[in-house]
């Protein structure tokens, strides 16, 4: 018994010691760099940085399309999880694996996806341009795009927790006369509310680091088209390492803060269970 006690010992220093390790190398030691980097030449050049009219433009944009993107996702996310959760209907297979979708390919892919759709050779493209409607290399692609890489994450943390409640509660409430506005907001989203909050928080996550599909539909065009991310990939090519590890920081912090977010739900959520 003492020698499996010791052997488990061991074996459990080990696994943390790798862990902490792997955090160390792959998070911890990256986020030193950037911080280190983006004060390498001191206070005036970050803040110079940070504030340089296609940073703030950038930082403006990478908001804008992660709000609208959150916003619209939301809505469709608990549309969809309700819809698969509590009604029976053919097809249901089929719309889960749609939803599953931007998942599985690649952002890249994605955006190439769009600009075929909406781009000059597209036969959308004549009515588009007479309705003075322009997507591709604007920001209404780079919405679009944040949209479609974001577009699971509500509804695949609401569905779980929606299934796992059952109908039982909202049957009984419309049997009582209830109606379906009521039944949501004192039957179903009390039970989802914190599914609810963290699938928001992952949502906002990746749609502020989104790179590969808006990088084909931006254009790249400085203080019209550039996100964060973009605006960083431009600065490093241009050699111009510390700025764009003084930008790089403005997404460290905005996800530390994402972190944060997350953090204090599982707590409460944690709590109250």
């Amino acid at each position: 018994m003492h020698e499996e006690k010791v052997g488990s010992k061991i074996v459990k220093g080990i696994l943390i010691g790798l862990s902490i390790l792997f955090l160390v190398v792959m998070l911890l030691f990256p986020l030193f760099i950037i911080i280190t980097e983006s004060l390498k030449n001191g206070w005036n050049t970050y803040i110079k940085a940070v504030t340089d009219k296609y940073t703030v433009s950038a930082l403006w944009l990478t908001l804008k399309a992660t709000v609208i993107a959150v916003a619209l996702n939301t809505i469709f996310g608990i549309f969809a999880a309700w819809t698969i959760t509590k009604f029976h209907f053919k097809g249901k297979k089929i719309l889960t694996t749609l939803i599953d979708i931007p998942v599985t390919v690649s952002p890249i892919i994605a955006g190439l996806i769009f600009l075929l759709t909406f781009g000059r050779q597209s036969f959308l493209y004549p009515y588009l341009q007479a309705a003075n409607i322009k997507i591709v290399f604007a920001v209404p692609g780079i919405i679009l795009a944040t949209i479609f890489v974001t577009f699971p994450f509500i509804s695949r943390e609401l569905i779980p927790v929606l299934e796992a409640q059952g109908t039982e509660e909202e049957e009984a409430a419309a049997l009582m006369g209830a109606g379906g506005i009521t039944i949501f907001r004192k039957i179903t989203f009390p039970h989802i509310k914190w599914a609810f909050i963290y699938g928001i928080v992952l949502c906002t996550a990746r749609a502020m680091g989104e790179f590969g599909a808006v990088s084909v539909l931006s254009g790249h065009l400085r203080g019209v088209t550039n996100t964060l991310p973009l605006h960083v990939e431009i600065l490093f090519n241009e050699f111009q390492y510390v700025p764009a590890f003084a930008v790089s920081s403005i997404l460290v912090m905005l996800a530390l803060i994402i972190l944060v977010i997350r953090s204090v739900v599982e707590h409460i959520s944690g709590k109250e269970e």
